[in-house]
């Protein structure tokens, strides 16, 4: 439904950081001065008669595309001041053609000061921007405690596009009166119409999970929910894949309520396996069940145990090959046949281990992980 190396994906749980501006590349940096050094190498060694120099009157819009205005308009006087040194040698410096060449060295310069300073300009406000969208999705997307009640946890959300945070994925977990209570799920779509789903189904679980209700009571309201923004968007196709997740630590058991969503996976005494319980609709498609039918699965979940909750982004990022991501392969490689990981363990794994299968993303990748707390 819904990298590189060079920006390294970031835990919610980590602390917010403003953006800055993405600097420069180094060639493009250090290229005004190589395109000086190579008008100067021309000017030696062409030995007929070439206004070489002319050429410098590009330096400043060359140096606007990585400075700002202040280096820009150096340069433009450099380049002035250099054009002139060179006719000079020449005996040319008061001939009509070499004094136009400065005047359009001057005008180019004034030029591409104003670009570099509303570049600069357009940074700041596209860091802004950027700033003030992360600091809402990390708003909604709270960080995940170590510690959540009885159980320990942990949570990652890799945005597909780098430095950006606003996508259509969303998880939490909570503690409350009926137990440890999750959700993760993918809302159809991006962008605004995206986040302000997640921002309803994430508030309307964060109330609901508190009351004393069954598991089956929280994905109703969230459906209701969900289809109440479908009619303030509008958006007759709006719907949301879900996973509600209920950890009850008397009995040591989890109850699970699919909707639509990537089946959740356990990795249990060296064992990785899915539970692979009947789904119902996804959020906000209910009205078109027949039957809702058996909506809720309950599963043992002992201390060293961990469930594994993810995104549909994680199992179908695809290599240059086209394969999907394999995860219970990279996970019985990792951890099959070994002492218990705890959910930072798997989830650090997940987020090292995916870039290299998938260079690339194409969809936002959201993963939460928990584990009975052995010493609860």
């Amino acid at each position: 439904m819904k990298g590189s190396r060079a920006r390294e994906p970031r835990a919610v749980d980590a602390d917010l950081e403003g953006f800055a501006p993405v600097p420069p590349p180094a060639w493009m940096r250090w290229l005004p001065f190589a395109y000086v050094a190579l008008v100067l190498c021309l000017e030696v060694g062409i030995r007929a008669e070439w206004a070489v120099s002319f050429f410098l009157i590009a330096v400043p819009a060359i140096a606007a595309y990585a400075y700002g205005p202040f280096v820009v308009a150096s340069l433009t006087v450099f380049a002035i001041l250099l054009e002139g040194f060179l006719a000079a040698g020449a005996r040319h410096l008061g001939e009509t053609h070499h004094v136009t060449a400065d005047i359009a060295t001057a005008v180019v310069g004034v030029l591409a000061t104003a670009l570099a300073l509303h570049r600069r300009r357009q940074e700041r406000h596209l860091v802004h921007a950027n700033s003030v969208a992360e600091a809402l999705m990390r708003t909604l997307l709270r960080p995940v405690p170590h510690q959540v009640g009885q159980v320990l946890a942990a949570g990652l959300y890799r945005p597909s596009e780098a430095g950006t945070m606003v996508g259509g994925d969303l998880f939490d977990i909570r503690s409350t009166p009926s137990g440890e209570r999750a959700v993760i799920g993918d809302v159809r779509g991006k962008g605004l119409q995206a986040v302000h789903a997640v921002a309803a189904v994430l508030g309307s679980f964060r109330e609901a999970a508190h009351e004393d209700v069954g598991l089956e009571v929280v994905a109703a309201r969230l459906e209701r929910r969900l289809a109440r923004e479908a009619k303030e968007i509008p958006d007759e196709e709006l719907f949301a894949t879900a996973l509600l997740v209920e950890y009850d630590s008397g009995a040591q058991r989890v109850r699970l309520s699919n909707h639509g969503h990537v089946e959740p996976v356990l990795i249990s005494g060296g064992e990785v396996r899915v539970l692979d319980d009947p789904p119902v609709l996804p959020l906000g498609l209910g009205s078109l069940a027949e039957s809702d039918g058996r909506a809720v699965w309950s599963h043992p979940l002992a201390p060293g145990d961990v469930l594994l909750l993810v995104t549909d982004g994680l199992v179908e990022a695809r290599n240059h090959s086209g394969a999907f991501y394999p995860l219970l392969e990279r996970l019985a490689h990792r951890f099959g046949g070994r002492p218990a990981p705890g959910p930072a363990e798997v989830v650090d794994f997940l987020n090292t281990d995916l870039p290299r299968h998938a260079r690339s993303l194409h969809d936002d990748v959201a993963i939460l992980a928990i584990s009975p707390n052995a010493a609860g």
